[in-house]
């Protein structure tokens, strides 16, 4: 495919403001930026252009739309311990809320494993169109999953925790015996002498935490589980994201100076349980003032996931910047989930996912018109 997006408004995510630039697409990339100088073009006069929505942290694809036990297959429920666990492996393309989620915008997300598990398994970021998820995939393993709080407590207590004491320790005893795995595997690779370590799938599904490829993805909605996932993080030397951050605005300084991406929300839904007694609209806002890299999630299914754009809204509604909240559902998120060279803005080099919209993408009432993928207009409407 090769044409140019023509006479449209770009706001194209890292810079601020509008933009009347055309829009130069072939092979699925943007190739330029600029003015039109001839060939295919599709005329999109009057509407807005942005990049295709991204989301950091949610379970599409894993939780089946109308379906019960049957499609939801999110969490792992024998076993605490579960970092061998692969999304792809159970993510259905054809599941009706990624087909919603695609006419909201949303073009690509970080999706895995729920949080009733100490570790829970890895994350994947894959776009929202296709047939196949191998085709679908833009980085295989993100993060590892983790939480912290009370999801572990609730659904392991007649099994094996009941304070948040456990699901530390555990955690701890886990990446404890992947160092060691790891350091035995390394010696044995620079020394033959050295014996190979016995094979073991769990602690081999963490060797890319340990090595600091992917960090440590950790589901933490209190002041204490938040300090409590990068007091771990800090003893093991590793990388982390903080997922849900619900107390956040409460210790923004804090987290500003720690340094590591926040993944804020949902807020769009009800206060169900102790440990989001104080979720707000205002949270990312506040975090992004105090100088955080902020992402907005709706943790679908938790919120429907084309709802997203409007969950960025209602954060400008209690306080956000416009700019910082649309950065904050394309290329923060992006980078969040270490694939921004690929996605989460417009840019030259980029994969041409793109939206259109008749309106500010922030505005409830704006409708999204078109959609591309990879180059390809996946949605009109």
């Amino acid at each position: 495919m090769d044409f140019w997006l023509v006479n449209g408004a770009l706001q194209d995510a890292v810079s601020p403001g509008v933009q009347k630039v055309d829009i130069h697409v072939k092979d699925g990339k943007i190739i330029e930026l600029g003015k039109y100088s001839g060939g295919e073009k599709v005329d999109v006069s009057g509407l807005n252009i942005y990049p295709g929505l991204v989301e950091a942290h949610c379970h599409l694809g894993l939780c089946g739309w109308g379906i019960r036990y049957d499609g939801s297959d999110y969490n792992e429920k024998n076993d605490c311990i579960t970092p061998e666990l692969n999304p792809i492996d159970a993510i259905n393309p054809f599941d009706e809320s990624i087909r919603l989620a695609l006419a909201g915008g949303v073009t690509c997300v970080g999706t895995g494993p729920g949080s009733i598990n100490v570790l829970g398994g890895s994350f994947t970021a894959v776009k929202t169109y296709g047939r196949r998820i191998d085709d679908m995939i833009v980085k295989e393993k993100v993060a590892m999953k983790c939480a912290f709080g009370e999801n572990p407590k609730n659904y392991h207590q007649n099994k094996f925790i009941t304070s948040r004491m456990t699901t530390a320790a555990k955690l701890r005893e886990t990446l404890f015996k992947a160092r060691e795995y790891m350091e035995k595997l390394d010696a044995a690779e620079k020394n033959p002498e050295c014996r190979k370590p016995e094979f073991n799938f769990k602690l081999h599904s963490l060797l890319p935490v340990m090595r600091r490829e992917i960090p440590l993805k950790a589901h933490a909605h209190q002041t204490n589980d938040i300090f409590t996932a990068i007091r771990i993080a800090r003893e093991f030397g590793l990388k982390l994201t903080i997922e849900h951050c619900t107390e956040g605005h409460l210790i923004a300084d804090y987290l500003a100076a720690e340094g590591f991406p926040l993944a804020v929300g949902p807020a769009l839904n009800f206060s169900g349980k102790p440990e989001t007694r104080n979720k707000s609209f205002a949270t990312a806002g506040i975090l992004h003032r105090a100088g955080c890299l902020v992402s907005i999630i709706t943790d679908s299914d938790v919120v429907p996931q084309e709802n997203l754009a409007l969950c960025a809204g209602l954060a400008v509604r209690a306080g956000m910047e416009p700019f910082a909240a649309l950065q904050a559902i394309t290329i923060n998120p992006a980078r969040h989930l270490g694939i921004a060279e690929r996605v989460g803005s417009i840019e030259v080099g980029k994969d041409a996912d793109i939206v259109i919209c008749n309106g500010d993408i922030l505005e409830s009432s704006t409708i999204v018109r078109m959609v591309f993928v990879n180059g390809e207009m996946v949605i009109e409407q």
